[in-house]
């Protein structure tokens, strides 16, 4: 059985809608721990303000060794091509906190309906933490945000 992971397959079918709000999935190479660190966190959000012309963000939530990420694409942007920025950006950004790979290949992407609630999306996000254990409290966890919260 080939124990691979599968995410080079999350490309397949997948294209942009200018202005279509997603929720991003990316996950560290093997799972590990990359951003249990507060600094190393940072870096992914250092690299989410570096793409503002091309994605708004909404929401993020940083994991130790998974974001969640809840933008906004912009017009004339392709979400491939943006979430590959920002994964590369963060790779750059953390050349001298972490050697070895930072991230799996590809990442989920979930394009919100209509009907979806994007603050309660949000608010779900949010409490990864908690449902992980990692705080008793969404106050108590540093790397997150939301712009309704």
């Amino acid at each position: 059985m080939n124990q691979r992971p599968h995410g080079h397959r999350l490309r397949l079918g997948r294209h942009s809608e200018p202005n279509r709000i997603y929720l991003i999935t990316a996950v560290c190479y093997r799972r590990r721990r990359v951003f249990a660190d507060f600094w190393r966190g940072r870096a992914f959000v250092a690299s989410l303000r570096e793409v503002e012309n091309s994605a708004c963000t909404l929401c993020y939530v940083v994991m130790p060794d998974h974001i969640h990420w809840l933008m906004q694409l912009a017009e004339e942007s392709n979400l491939s091509q943006t979430v590959q920025k920002v994964k590369a950006l963060t790779t750059m950004l953390l050349r001298d906190r972490w050697h070895g790979q930072v991230w799996q290949r590809g990442f989920h992407d979930h394009a919100l309906r209509s009907e979806e609630d994007v603050r309660e999306v949000a608010r779900y996000l949010v409490a990864n933490p908690l449902r992980a254990g990692l705080v008793s409290s969404a106050r108590y966890y540093p790397l997150w945000d939301a712009e309704w919260l």
